[in-house]
């Protein structure tokens, strides 16, 4: 169970509303109903939220999110991403296992791929990008993309805060950590 109770069905309409839309038909996740549970967290969470497509594709924006869930040690959101995106983005298994014990340099990862773990790794250690890490960045994302990778990194180390705060028990269809 979590620190702080979720909420349980049924759910006030508008929050059902809510949840249909981010989880599209599917059960809400307990992140979810733990956040929702306080008006005010659950209104600053959606208004602050990057849960639409953004600039970024599909592939990197899933490497971004898992690298700083591993990073944080988050398992929570790590595994929800990788058992609902994972595939979607075409990470391989190699892939997945390296967001969580590897880095940049696994062989697994493009050019492209390398500079932007990096950079996550960056935000995660430093929280900022020296002039290399930067225009190495710019060299493969545009401007809009940047912003994305920086707001996604602050995002989900946020959620990883709120999913390791609370002690979420992991969602029964979520990916686990890698042990090895």
């Amino acid at each position: 169970m979590s620190r702080i109770a979720a909420l349980q069905p049924p759910y006030a309409p508008d929050i059902q509303q809510q949840f249909d839309r981010i989880m599209r038909g599917r059960p809400p996740l307990a992140l979810f109903r733990v956040i929702a549970g306080n008006a005010r967290a659950w209104e600053k969470f959606r208004a602050g939220s990057l849960l639409d497509r953004g600039p970024l594709p599909l592939r990197e924006r899933e490497i971004v999110i898992d690298r700083t869930c591993a990073l944080t040690g988050c398992e929570y959101e790590w595994g929800v991403h990788v058992a609902a995106f994972g595939e979607a983005a075409g990470l391989t298994g190699e892939q997945v296992r390296a967001t969580v014990l590897k880095g940049a340099a696994a062989r697994c990862w493009s050019a492209a791929e390398q500079v932007l773990i990096t950079a996550v790794d960056a935000l995660h250690h430093r929280a900022t990008l020296d002039d290399a890490e930067f225009t190495a960045l710019s060299a493969h994302y545009d401007d809009a993309q940047i912003f994305e990778i920086i707001l996604l990194c602050g995002f989900y180390r946020t959620v990883s805060y709120l999913a390791n705060g609370l002690d979420l028990p992991l969602e029964e269809k979520a990916a686990r950590f890698p042990a090895n």
